[in-house]
């Protein structure tokens, strides 16, 4: 295993474009870190860094306490998983997992002993004297990590390397990544626009935007109290409602079709008195639906019903903004697109942002 220090990280490409600023991060032995974001934030960049594919603008990549940025890659003992897979297409997979160990004059027995030992980790035994065009996704994939495990690197890249395959299969090897990562002594570093990887398979996620780090933390941290209104939109399933409100001490009104409701936030810290603006996020599993109107309910018209089989996502307007409610799929009725509907927020899950900022407000 090893322990990876990037210290104010920076990539700029030719006229000028910044992929990666100031990205700072200590990873710890064996550790398995998440890199999330939209397409374009910087994350594959940064991993390519990691790699030696990539040159570091200014900033520092240590790996055990020793600086890498002028040694060759190949003397990094890191290996690194495709998105494309990238297996040699006239070899078998036996071929395309001993090939490193091979180039490298390892002894037949032991590339054997390497080779043989990963398949069976993988679950791949059967398929050794196929060649890629008769494999499935999924074999490919497991193939191209196969190929990566032998070489018993310290550390383990992966870019993406779920995104080309069918729902069923991206969560199959997602398990199998998991079980993996618990048999093998090395450092992971994943690289995924999928929140749900990033929630199920990382220690700590790193969620980017721009080229900049957003928030590192567990996946509950960050799902429990996302930095700011980008965090909190990005992580969770339907993402967070937010809904324009106002707030004088503790306690918070959110304008609906029919008036105001008025909310006690008995939790949060402030000495404000005076109203000042704010934006409330609401989690769509953390709203109710509520018989009638009460000083605590909003008022809302339906505009669809999407229904998952366990559950239901109603999908409403309050007063022109859009919101989600995650309900169990027996407490929808088809009446409810004829009356308008009252919900009522957990008030203690309500998270409050500055409209300005987008960033958390202290207290909560």
């Amino acid at each position: 295993m090893a322990a990876i220090s990037l210290q104010h990280i920076t990539k700029v490409y030719d006229k000028g474009v910044t992929a990666v600023q100031d990205f700072c991060l200590d990873i710890a032995d064996g550790e398995f870190i998440v890199l999330v974001g939209p397409s374009g934030c910087g994350k594959s960049t940064t991993l390519r860094m990691i790699a030696g594919l990539e040159d570091i603008t200014s900033g520092q990549l240590l790996i055990d306490g020793a600086a890498m940025n002028d040694v060759p890659p190949k003397e990094w003992d890191i290996a690194m998983v495709f998105q494309s897979y990238a297996l040699y297409p006239h070899m078998t997979v036996y071929d395309n997992m001993a090939f490193a160990l091979k180039m490298r004059k390892t002894p037949k027995e032991e590339i054997d002993r390497r080779v043989r030992a990963a398949a069976e980790t993988l679950n791949i035994t059967d398929i050794l004297t196929r060649k890629p065009k008769a494999l499935s996704g999924g074999q490919q994939q497991r193939a191209a990590i196969g190929r990566a495990i032998v070489r018993e690197p310290k550390v383990f890249l992966m870019d993406e390397p779920l995104s080309n395959l069918d729902a069923k299969l991206r969560s199959q090897t997602r398990t199998e990544l998991m079980r993996l990562r618990h048999r093998i002594d090395a450092t992971f570093i994943y690289v995924t626009h999928d929140q749900t990887e990033a929630m199920t398979l990382g220690d700590r996620i790193v969620v980017m935007k721009d080229g900049y780090i957003q928030q590192i933390g567990t996946p509950q941290e960050v799902f429990r109290q996302p930095k700011n209104m980008f965090v909190a939109g990005f992580i969770g399933s339907p993402q967070m409602n937010f809904l324009p409100a106002s707030l004088a001490g503790s306690s918070l009104t959110i304008s609906h079709e029919t008036g105001q409701a008025h909310i006690g936030l008995p939790n949060l810290v402030t000495d404000a008195d005076a109203a000042r603006p704010v934006v409330a996020g609401i989690r769509p599993e953390h709203i109710t639906l509520a018989p009638a109107p009460t000083p605590d309910a909003l008022t809302a018209h339906l505009e669809a019903a999407e229904t998952t089989g366990s559950e239901t996502w109603l999908h409403l307007t309050i007063a022109e903004s859009p919101v989600v409610v995650r309900i169990p799929a027996d407490s929808y009725s088809p009446e409810m697109d004829k009356a308008p509907i009252y919900i009522k927020p957990q008030h203690e899950r309500i998270h409050l942002f500055d409209p300005d900022t987008e960033r958390r407000l202290d207290g909560k």
